[in-house]
Parts: structure tokens; sequence; C-alpha cells
């Protein structure tokens, strides 16, 4: 009944697909890549790819092996390999990850942090941004 289907922007066989017109509330767990163009609210775990595309509104915690974002996202994403954010993300929250990509015109708004080997770095308490002055 499934068949695999190749995505945009993947560089393997989409797992699964959530397109516009679908909402998912909840916990969702899964391997392979899959591709979020709907609507999802919860918390999301993979060990593999997750890709958001552009008419994706995903507020979520995330975990996953990949994560490329071009649509909205709302929450806190670590990525154990690698975190792109695309042109047309628009991105509310922390992000964590030991290779990080924002390509020019990307919306970020929040905490970057990069985590070494895969590992998590020692964590800093946040600085108060109001103080730091900024070069002319």
């Amino acid at each position: 009944m499934w068949k695999r289907r190749r995505g945009p922007g993947s560089s393997g066989d989409l797992t699964a697909l959530l397109d516009e017109g679908s909402e998912i509330d909840g916990r969702c767990v899964f391997r392979g890549t899959v591709l979020l163009n709907g609507r999802f609210t919860g918390e999301i775990t993979s060990a593999d790819i997750l890709i958001i595309g552009e008419q994706g509104h995903i507020k979520a915690e995330i975990r996953a092996a990949q994560v490329l974002v071009r649509g909205e996202l709302a929450g806190h994403v670590t990525a154990t390999e690698r975190l792109e954010l695309g042109r047309t993300a628009r991105v509310v929250g922390d992000l964590e990850s030991p290779i990080i990509v924002v390509e020019e015109g990307a919306c970020f708004e929040g905490r970057c942090q990069t985590t070494r080997g895969g590992k998590e770095a020692e964590v800093t308490p946040p600085r108060d941004l109001s103080v730091v002055q900024l070069k002319r």
C-alpha cells in the first residue's frame, strides 16, 4: 500500500509524508526520512532524517540525527549530526547540533549551540544580550 517516494531535498527515499492539509497533535517516533509539509504539534524523535517542508508548520520538541527546516518551526531542536535552516525557514526556538548551517534568507530567533562530536558541549548560562555592545 505505501510506496517509498523520493522527496524534495532528500538524499534518500521517504519513509513517511505528512502533506498540506494534514494536522497531527502528539508524539512521532520514526526511522528513515520523514517530510512534514502539514501541521504538527508535540514531540518528534528519530535516529534518522527529518525534513520540514516549505508548507510545514511545526510546534515541537525535536530530537533527530539530521534536521532540514524549510518551513515554520517553534520549539527546541537537537540534531545529533547536522541541522540546516533553508532560505525559506522561519524558526523560533533553541538549536543544538555539531553542524549548523543557516542559508541566506532564513529567519531565526533563539539560542544556537554547537556541540562537539555528537556529545553535548558544556552547558553555559544564557548571556544577557542587553549589555552586549555592538561594534559599528
